[in-house]
């Protein structure tokens, strides 16, 4: 079975490889029936090219625009936005926006940890007295606040902490308090943002060698009934569907019984039975 699409796709308006139209034609060659670009949103307490400039994000509205009307044929293209928590960014004017958090408010201090392990580690060291399991229930508190910073489509990559956790011991995910600070999150978020994702990306990278999340968290969403997608967090579009056979043998493994594809109609289930 070949997943029909990618929702979580960046390109060089952000931290991408790839120019917009690249990957609209890699999609097409893939055999995609749909491609979502999804920009990181403009953030006024970073300075990086890893967010879109206003400038930048009024011109990739723009080309999306114009990609959807030249391969409308051949392919749904959709324009999205990766916000993040605390961005100051407009949320109009998007298909669809997915909501995820890469930095932590401590103080009057935002502290990015979409790092590597070394920079983690030292992250636990000085915010937290070296305890791994602080830093994780400040994550999972302050995204459980996620739905107070707009409404939102899709949860990115829910559990984004254990990115190096395959490198490093920076805390046990089988830890009892872990996974209570998990499972409150979850639950926190289920009924107010409709569909969380399966995240492939660190695989791609070199990070972990299983998507996001954990399968004890995707085992609590299919109970939980909450909508569930698949994507790539793809920045090079050599990866575009990087570990789709994978997260969907997890997907069945862990009991989810659909996952949710976007159609210019809105969201609708797909059966993997």
């Amino acid at each position: 079975m070949l997943f029909p699409q990618n929702l979580h796709t960046h390109s060089t308006f952000c931290d991408g490889k790839n120019d917009c139209e690249s990957t609209v034609l890699k999609a097409i060659e893939i055999g995609f029936t749909g491609i979502g670009f999804s920009g990181h949103s403009h953030c006024d307490y970073i300075y990086s090219s890893a967010s879109m400039s206003p400038e930048n994000t009024r011109i990739y509205k723009q080309q999306i625009a114009s990609l959807k009307e030249k391969y409308k044929d051949k392919i749904d293209v959709f324009c999205g936005l990766e916000f993040d928590q605390y961005s100051d960014d407009d949320k109009q004017g998007y298909d669809y926006i997915i909501g995820a958090n890469h930095y932590l408010k401590i103080g009057n201090e935002f502290v990015g940890f979409d790092r590597n392990a070394t920079t983690v580690q030292e992250i636990i060291r000085n915010y937290f007295d070296g305890d791994g399991l602080k830093f994780a229930k400040q994550y999972y508190s302050e995204l459980a606040e996620l739905p107070k910073y707009g409404d939102f489509d899709i949860v990115g990559h829910f559990d984004l902490i254990t990115k190096n956790c395959e490198l490093a011991p920076l805390f046990d995910e089988n830890d009892e308090k872990y996974k209570r600070y998990a499972l409150d999150c979850l639950y926190a978020l289920k009924d107010k943002i409709p569909v969380f994702e399966i995240n492939t990306g660190a695989m791609s990278r070199g990070y972990r060698k299983t998507p996001y999340p954990n399968p004890f968290i995707l085992k609590e969403m299919a109970k939980a009934g909450v909508g569930i997608t698949l994507s790539s967090d793809c920045h090079n579009n050599e990866f575009l569907a990087y570990g789709f056979d994978e997260a969907l043998r997890l997907c069945k493994a862990c009991g989810v019984k659909e996952l949710q594809i976007l159609t210019k109609g809105g969201f609708k289930g797909l059966s993997l039975e």
